[in-house]
């Protein structure tokens, strides 16, 4: 996972003690780096106290942000008094990247005017100014948290989890690879709607797969180092040793695909042509992608493979789909989750085994969905 970057801002206002500003640039960025991410401070000459108050220092935070342009990931917006939400506005309206609010407790026995804070009340004017002018942000529980304190440690891993959603789905290119299954209407989808949120979709007919998979060099050198990987990979059971090869070269045809049309994700068209023509079912191939954090979705449900990226980019681990598919008994809070195969590996308690696909064989006739 790609290391994450977050610019502070610090707001002020003169009628609330300064002090605490200096302290807080100071603890936010020390609570910040200590959880392993990288800051970006204006420098606290820049304006008084290195904070923000009016519409003029807003403008020198913003020129701040324009000279580091890609070097930061979010920003925090700090808020160790009330704030000023105006010069909030001014210095972040052209971030164009995710914005958390933090604001400073006040402590019950230092309620004087000398150490009020009222960041409290301050937050929900930045958020409410921020929300007129339609600038996304983010913000958590509790409304008021210490950068020292374990909630906002958490809070922090959450908000990093956002940016690297923010960044990585801002350019983001999935494969759909064979048509939809005329039956499955629950995964049409709008290639231009996705296309309006940065998202392009790279269409492939399933005859290519097949031919590319059939023609396939034996002697070529990848072929061994996969057949590794896939026996080690799970547990083969009966599976004759030529649809084992086939999965073998279903799964480097996949990631050449992949390659050849710079792929963050794939849905591929898993039934009802892949196993009459080459006699296997593509659901180890599906999990093993998956389990490289490549996420792949089966019956062409672009929708969730877009899902499954935005879930791996937010945990920075494997992703699935599953269908909700059973009740549990008479238990209205719990279902039966389930799928074929495509579940990575790493997500699975222990190696699942090769079946010839009961579905299949029943609608196909037995040994060729391995």
């Amino acid at each position: 996972m790609s290391e994450t970057t977050f610019a502070l801002y610090f707001g002020n206002r003169g009628f609330f003690p300064e002090k605490l500003v200096s302290s807080a640039r100071k603890e936010l960025k020390q609570a910040v780096e200590q959880q392993g991410f990288n800051t970006l401070m204006m420098d606290e000459n820049a304006t008084p106290y290195g904070a923000v108050e009016g519409t003029k220092e807003g403008i020198k935070y913003a020129e701040f942000l324009a000279k580091n342009k890609d070097k930061y990931d979010g920003v925090i917006v700090c808020l160790p008094n009330f704030g000023d939400e105006t010069g909030a506005i001014a210095a972040l309206r052209d971030a164009n990247v995710p914005i958390l609010i933090q604001a400073y407790p006040d402590e019950l026995d230092k309620m004087g005017f000398d150490n009020r804070r009222d960041a409290f009340c301050g937050k929900f004017s930045v958020m409410d100014v921020f929300h007129q002018y339609g600038l996304p942000f983010t913000t958590f529980t509790p409304h008021t948290v210490h950068p020292n304190s374990e909630a906002f440690t958490e809070n922090l891993h959450d908000f990093a989890a956002v940016c690297r959603v923010v960044k990585g789905m801002r350019r983001l290119t999935v494969g759909a690879i064979g048509a939809r299954t005329t039956a499955f209407k629950t995964v049409r989808f709008d290639e231009i709607t996705l296309q309006k949120y940065g998202i392009s979709t790279e269409t492939l007919d399933l005859s290519s797969v097949i031919s590319r998979v059939r023609n396939f060099d034996n002697n070529d050198s990848r072929i061994s180092d996969r057949a590794e990987r896939l026996r080690n990979y799970t547990n083969w059971g009966d599976t004759p040793d030529s649809a084992f090869n086939t999965h073998v070269k279903l799964s480097l045809v996949l990631d050449e695909i992949i390659e050849e049309f710079d792929l963050d994700t794939l849905a591929i068209r898993c039934w009802l042509e892949l196993e009459p023509e080459l006699g296997i079912a593509p659901c180890v191939v599906v999990s093993e992608l998956n389990d490289r954090l490549i996420p792949c979705a089966c019956e062409v449900d672009v929708c969730n493979a877009v899902a499954m990226y935005a879930l791996r980019l937010a945990s920075g681990r494997q992703a699935t789909c599953l269908d909700w598919n059973n009740n549990y008994g008479d238990e209205p809070n719990k279902c039966i989750l389930f799928h074929c195969g495509p579940v990575p590996q790493t997500l699975m308690v222990e190696k699942g085994e090769v079946v010839d696909h009961p579905m299949f064989a029943k609608a196909l006739g037995s040994g060729c969905s391995w």
